[in-house]
This record gives C-alpha cells, structure tokens and sequence, in this order.
C-alpha cells in the first residue's frame, strides 16, 4: 500500500522501480513482487524507459475498483456514492477522454 501511495503522489510522472524500492526501504526482489501484483489488479501500469522500467499510478483503474467497492453501498443506491467518487479521483482530473480520429 505505501507503494501504490507512492506512486499516486508521483502522478503521471511515475517512478522507476529501484527508486520505489529505495524510498520504502524495501529489497528490489521484495518490491518487484508487490509491483506485479499492482499490475495484475489493474492499479498501476508499467513502461520501459531505456533500461529502466517506470511504475505509474492507473487512474482510470483506481476509479474502476472505487466504484466496485462502493456499488452496493446505501442500500442499492450507489448513485449516493457519486461523490464520494469525484472527491477521490475526479474524472476530469483522472480519466481526461479518449481523443477521438479526426
């Protein structure tokens, strides 16, 4: 959890994977596999820069799995959780829209 934190307040900018490793003072072996599991649960994604592979927050992700959680909540009724939806991860903030062709 203080990886995925992490990489929120890294934002866009993501942060390579030994750097993670080397705030949390975690060995890279140890943090490599809590990474993939980030990955797996769709929370977080990966790029390869040079030899380096940078982790960032997946904001369209973290949204998706805020609505599961609350969509049973006040009796059936998960529209009453809509803002608690925007107050974590506005869309406009989180998720711009998909550019569409010309």
């Amino acid at each position: 959890m203080r990886a995925f934190r992490l990489l929120v307040e890294a934002g866009d900018d993501g942060l390579q994977s030994g750097e993670i490793a080397r705030r949390l003072d975690v060995p890279h072996n140890t943090m490599s596999t809590h990474l993939a599991q980030l990955t797996r649960a769709g929370l977080i994604r990966s790029r390869r820069a040079s030899r380096s592979i940078i982790y960032v927050a997946d904001f369209p992700g973290i949204r998706e799995m805020l609505a599961f959680l609350v969509q049973d909540c006040c009796q059936g009724r998960p529209e009453l959780c809509g803002p608690l939806l925007d107050a974590a991860l506005p869309v406009a903030a989180c998720c711009p829209a998909p550019q569409r062709p010309a």
